[in-house]
Order: C-alpha cells, then structure tokens, then sequence
C-alpha cells in the first residue's frame, strides 16, 4: 500500500470518528438515549411490580405451610400424650390385677 493511501485511510477514519462523536453528542441523540433509558425504567419497574406480587404469594405460601407444620406438631403431641395416658392406665390396671 502507497503512504497516500494509508494517509487517505488515517485522515478517513479520523472524519468518520469525528462525525460520529458530533452525531452521538448531538441534541437528538441526547433525546434518543433520554427516551430509551425513560423506556427501560418504565420496563423494569413493571418487572418489580410482578416479582413483589410473585413474592407476596411466595410470602403467604411460607406462613400457610408453616401454620400447617405447627398444626400437625400440635396433634402429634396430644397424640403422644394420649398414648402414653393409654398406656399408664393399662400398666395400673395390670398391677391392680396382681395385688
């Protein structure tokens, strides 16, 4: 490659990035990147709104299933405390028996 082609090249590439600055710093580019990022926070407090309602759901499936586990933990203890009643009766009617 001739140098006059590599200095066509070189003085090409700085109009281009030169123009694409004024262009990416311009007035209407500034109100193009305004209203993407306005598009994008409206976007994203719609997905909040979603995850607060999924985790709203997910909260009260948590308390549901431990009212559950608590429930059932009660009647397995009455459960354990009749069987052992049960069984204390049965024990002092057998010693009655021998006496």
């Amino acid at each position: 490659m001739s140098i006059w082609v590599k200095a066509g090249l070189f003085v090409g590439g700085m109009a281009a990035s030169t123009l694409g600055v004024k262009l990416l710093t311009s007035k209407t580019a500034k109100k193009v990147y305004s209203h993407t990022t306005a598009a994008v926070i409206r976007g994203k407090d719609c997905v909040m709104e979603g995850v607060t309602k999924v985790r709203e759901g997910c909260d009260d499936i948590v308390a549901d299933a431990k009212y559950i586990n608590e429930k059932r933990a009660d009647e397995d203890i009455i459960d354990i405390i009749e069987d052992c009643a049960d069984t204390a009766d049965e024990e002092f009617s057998d010693e009655e028996k021998k006496d």
